[in-house]
């Protein structure tokens, strides 16, 4: 696949979605490893699907997370945008489990942060994680992420309700 280094980072780099990857999507979305973290953990993704999730996400601030040898290994992206109060959500995921753990997910949120307060002028960005995510909640605090609210057992997976944790940043608190 061609992708283009639009943010660089030290392993890394954040490319512009690629609809040509609507397959390695498709299948990373429909493996519960990847998706039982993810709002979608319950969703059926069908290829056609993805090529058209694909076609309207390269319209915005969603990126696919390459290493520097040219290997996709995930997404990462705001959404949610408003301009007005300077405010975004984030999302992301790493794709395949060789390439979880090894500190991909923190250079990506470095790097769209980076991107997010200096480039797009955004003053405060959240995301949502569920609470049996330890390994992506110490992620995000490691960041600097900090928890500022709750929605309790609101999740329900694998017979179990969860907490959706609201985390955010703000520009004054962005260090990189």
């Amino acid at each position: 696949m061609k992708y283009y280094k639009k943010i660089i980072g030290e392993r890394i780099y954040l490319s512009p979605i690629n609809k040509d990857d609507a397959e390695i999507y498709t299948k990373w979305l429909n493996d519960p490893e990847v998706t039982k973290n993810l709002t979608l953990h319950n969703s059926v993704i069908t290829l056609s699907k993805e090529k058209e999730m694909l076609e309207k996400l390269s319209e915005g601030y969603i990126f696919a997370i390459v290493k520097n040898d040219d290997t996709l290994i995930g997404n990462i992206g705001m959404h949610d945008i408003d301009n007005i109060c300077r405010k975004a959500t984030l999302g992301l995921f790493i794709g395949d489990a060789e390439n979880r753990g090894k500190g991909y997910g923190s250079e990506a949120l470095r790097l769209i942060l980076e991107y997010g307060f200096n480039t797009l002028n955004m003053h405060n960005i959240m995301l949502l994680v569920h609470s049996d995510n330890n390994q992506g909640i110490a992620c995000y605090k490691k960041v600097g992420f900090k928890e500022f609210g709750r929605r309790r057992e609101c999740v329900f997976k694998n017979g179990q309700y969860f907490d959706e944790i609201y985390m955010e940043m703000l520009a004054s608190e962005f260090t990189n």
